[in-house]
């Protein structure tokens, strides 16, 4: 009795110290600088809450066979060790948005699974203390799991990224969930019916599946911090199925952060979440040939790319912009050398980082660390704004609606109201593109016809060698 007693306290302890390395790691995650550290203290932290239960599973305290706990145990930390490693490996950086939705995804389907087998394993006798988190956990990680499935699968291109709409969809939505939260209800004041509850696992990947098809390309961001935040719902919910202080815990800081990035990514937008989920926005737009003229007034002004580098080697100040064009061509340590040359020169270089630059939140920032740009050259759009009008040079790498003034001028377009750079404040404008196809929005840009505005066309890895090429041939 006082072993067990004496274990239920390092036990409790271990949870203790792991929540506090979550809350302390989640802090240091807000910047760049302790980014790095917050990432080992919260692997530590999920050891250590891994510990108690290996502990409890390998000294017979939980009655079960030790030989079957360590074949279990032993082989899913073999498999998920493998696959997580093979992943680390193999997938580029551009492909982070895609990987992270997975990654949700896990977490969803996990806490499902978990829920699944717990009344599987109780219902003839399951209570309603542990029945509606049950329940609530089959219905969150089922919409989670198939969600971020379908938001894979439009970044991957494996289905359409345009919004997928048919009749009646909305209702059929809203039928399901009520038919789910119905279907809880019931199974919670009258448990045991196994068809039933497998029914409601069906309707809860199901409608995963719908809520998010209908939303288009441009606005997984949204669809990946909501989904994070869905995740650690799901998880708060099978940590009360297991009664385990640290789940819960863990569970609702990610619950509550993924709910607050959410909302800073739809305020970014200058839209609601109700507009992102059933708004049916951003679903790309037809192609157009490299240097045609965009609807926007104004002829375009195409430059080769020794022209825009004696214009940048001649400044005293730049502002780089990056957008999803660095990340598809790769090109954001082109970025960063071409920075340092003109930095050698005197030119003072900084980075404005869209809020959803990129397909999901902090895209842009997890590209531009991995290429050594300095930290504390990165800006986001409230801190960097005002600074257009007074920079020379602003080049623009892949970047699109984020830098639209038609968002500022526009009330009729799509993107009106959104936050954007004031990159057309800049004295001259350099932007690098493959061709005049607008963006996800599918607008044309009003930022490529300014005065002030040059095109460079091309693959942006390979332009961005080219300058600094010419920067070098000129120093």
């Amino acid at each position: 009795m006082q072993d067990h007693a004496a274990f239920r306290f390092f036990e409790q302890c271990a949870y203790l110290v792991a929540a506090l390395g979550f809350m302390l790691s989640l802090k240091w995650l807000g910047s760049p600088k302790t980014a790095r550290r917050a990432n080992f203290v919260s692997m530590g932290s999920m050891a250590l809450a891994c510990l108690p239960p290996l502990l409890r599973a390998f000294t017979g305290q939980t009655g079960e066979n030790l030989v079957n706990n360590a074949v279990i145990i032993g082989g899913g930390i073999a498999v998920g060790g493998v696959v997580g490693l093979i992943l680390s490996k193999k997938v580029k950086m551009t492909s982070m948005p895609q990987m992270v939705a997975l990654y949700n995804g896990v977490g969803g389907g996990a806490s499902l699974l978990v829920a699944m087998l717990e009344y599987l394993d109780k219902r003839a006798a399951i209570g309603v203390d542990a029945s509606i988190p049950v329940h609530l956990s089959v219905l969150i990680g089922g919409v989670c799991l198939t969600g971020s499935v379908a938001a894979f699968a439009k970044l991957q291109e494996l289905i359409s990224g345009k919004p997928v709409l048919f009749g009646g969809q909305h209702a059929l939505n809203a039928l399901l969930a009520l038919g789910a939260v119905a279907m809880g209800v019931f199974l919670t004041v009258s448990p045991g019916s196994l068809p039933l509850f497998l029914s409601l696992v069906g309707v809860a990947l199901v409608l995963g599946w719908l809520v998010v098809i209908p939303i288009g390309g441009a606005d997984m961001p949204v669809v990946i911090s909501l989904m994070n935040s869905y995740s650690g719902m799901a998880v708060t919910a099978t940590g009360f199925v297991l009664k385990n202080n640290v789940l819960i815990i863990v569970g609702s800081l990610v619950g509550a952060s993924g709910l607050i990035l959410t909302q800073i990514m739809c305020r970014a937008m200058n839209r609601s979440l109700a507009n992102v989920m059933f708004g049916g926005f951003g679903g790309g737009a037809s192609a157009g040939a490299a240097g045609a003229a965009s609807s926007a007034k104004g002829a375009v002004k195409e430059a080769q790319p020794e022209e825009a580098a004696s214009i940048m080697a001649a400044a005293q100040s730049m502002i780089v912009v990056p957008g999803y064009g660095m990340a598809v061509a790769q090109a954001q340590h082109a970025v960063r050398e071409l920075a340092e040359l003109l930095q050698k020169k005197g030119v003072q270089v900084k980075y404005a980082i869209h809020p959803v630059a990129g397909r999901m939140p902090g895209h842009m920032n997890v590209l531009l660390a991995e290429a050594n740009v300095p930290y504390d050259q990165l800006f986001e759009l409230e801190a960097i704004n005002d600074e257009f009008q007074r920079t020379d040079v602003s080049l623009v790498v892949g970047a699109n609606d984020v830098v639209n003034p038609a968002a500022k001028t526009s009330p009729g377009s799509p993107i009106f109201g959104m936050p954007v750079l004031n990159v057309e404040q800049s004295k001259a404008v350099i932007v690098l593109k493959r061709s005049m196809n607008p963006g996800f929005a599918g607008i044309d840009n009003d930022l490529f016809v300014q005065p002030n505005t040059m095109m460079v066309f091309g693959d942006a890895k390979q332009t961005l060698s080219k300058l600094s090429g010419a920067v070098k041939e000129g120093a």
